[in-house]
């Protein structure tokens, strides 16, 4: 839904998935600076119905939901005297949530795969995506870049880096309406088309390196603390630890691959520690457009849910007499090969990216529980992946499968079972 049409404001609704992890509640403070513009309709969290309580209570939307049946009765206690929101929980919750009948946009920000599902149904109910939760297109890239084309659905990057490549372009639709207006057809990769995609020659994708881009030289003796204090950014525990192995580049080069439409072969990392340039690309002519920006995820997210207008804000600004520098570098593939392993799954295709994820997925999460060191994420990760029988062409049913025996195999080595 645009959000203006012929000089005429349209106020648009929107879902949140996610609301109470931190791009969910930057997202509100987005919602909240433009009152005229977005109201909330529905939101879902998980365990935290404290804040979502808080949430609702503030913004009032027609229906929430918490991942448990007790806590959706806490919930429901705490809320204020004459406000009666629909209250839902579980799986029934999120697509409930996700398919509400008010929004015109659904920001999809639940961490992992579990995200997935309800952005398909929101695809199916016809809502917009502003995609948050890259493991959706990570693992089924294929069928749910297809649906959004058969649907006619938008779907707007709110990574940073995704985001910035997508501004670079011009505020070119990603994909689904890209490719309508050029009449080709869905379920290939990607969404540049027509003069867009003769114009580019490759996307680089900024990272900032994470807490251990030089040192310690061990990288086994990491403690839980010191991967999740990112120098640049606050983010959720999952994404820190990401960007501390630099997996979280490797699925967002997965991520551009199926939301630009270019070969792996013209995706490319380089190590920016300022993350001050958030990504670039470069186009055939050897001429280079950048977005940069200081980093503070509020830009992406209200870029996406204001798109097509780019609206103004009182965000901080960068200080050009106080950047002192810009610096590059090629990243270390040795020092974190889950990024090298990222791209040689998104290269095989199929439902090798969903086995990488799942497995990625249950070894963070063990050692964020402290059950594995550091070094043995990309052990478990890659044990996983050189074990998967991949399967071509997989629809959800089958990408769903090699997450779940990805998931067992990743507990086994893990030791989880």
């Amino acid at each position: 839904m645009h959000n203006f049409l012929g000089g005429v404001v349209v106020i648009k609704g929107v879902s949140i998935l996610g609301s109470t992890g931190s791009i969910g509640c930057q997202a509100l403070d987005v919602v909240s600076r433009y009152p005229e513009r977005f109201f909330v309709t529905a939101l879902a969290a998980g365990k935290n119905w404290r804040l979502l309580s808080e949430q609702a209570a503030r913004f009032r939307p027609e229906l929430v939901s918490v991942a448990a049946e007790k806590d959706a009765r806490l919930l429901e206690d705490s809320l204020p005297e004459g406000y009666k929101p629909e209250i839902h929980w579980g799986e029934e919750g999120l697509m409930a949530v996700a398919a509400c009948a008010g929004a015109g946009v659904v920001l999809t920000a639940v961490t992992g795969t579990a995200g997935l599902l309800p952005t398909v149904a929101a695809i199916k109910a016809g809502k917009d995506i502003a995609l948050a939760n890259k493991e959706t297109l990570v693992a089924a890239g294929e069928p749910v870049t297809k649906l959004a084309f058969d649907k006619g659905v938008n779907i707007l990057p709110v990574d940073s880096e995704h985001s910035a490549i997508w501004q670079c372009l011009s505020g070119r639709i990603p994909v689904s309406l890209a490719r309508r207006a050029t009449g080709q057809s869905g379920g290939d990769a990607g969404g540049l088309t027509g003069i867009c995609s003769r114009e580019v020659g490759n996307i680089i994708l900024t990272a900032s390196g994470g807490p251990f881009r030089r040192e310690p030289e061990d990288l086994s003796g990491v403690t839980v603390e010191m991967a999740l204090a990112h120098p640049n950014w606050q983010m959720g525990k999952k994404i820190t630890i990401d960007s501390a192995t630099l997996m979280n580049k490797g699925l967002e080069v997965i991520e551009a691959h199926w939301l630009f439409g270019v070969e792996y072969s013209r995706i490319r990392v380089l190590v920016h520690p300022q993350s001050i340039i958030h990504s670039m690309v470069e186009f055939v002519d050897g001429s280079v457009l950048a977005q940069l920006g200081l980093p503070d995820m509020r830009l992406p997210i209200q870029y996406a849910l204001g798109y097509p207008e780019r609206l103004s804000n009182d965000l901080p600004r960068i200080n050009w007499f106080d950047l002192r520098a810009l610096t590059f570098q090629a990243p270390d593939y040795s020092r974190f090969p889950l990024l090298r392993l990222a791209f040689q799954a998104g290269e095989a295709g199929g439902t090798m990216p969903a086995a990488l994820n799942a497995a990625n997925e249950v070894a963070v999460e063990a050692f964020l529980n402290r059950k594995i060191n550091f070094s043995s994420i990309y052990g478990i990760v890659s044990r996983v992946v050189e074990n998967h029988r991949l399967i071509s062409g997989p629809d959800l049913e089958e990408i769903l499968a090699a997450d779940l025996e990805s998931r067992r195999e990743a507990r086994k080595y893990a030791g989880l079972t």
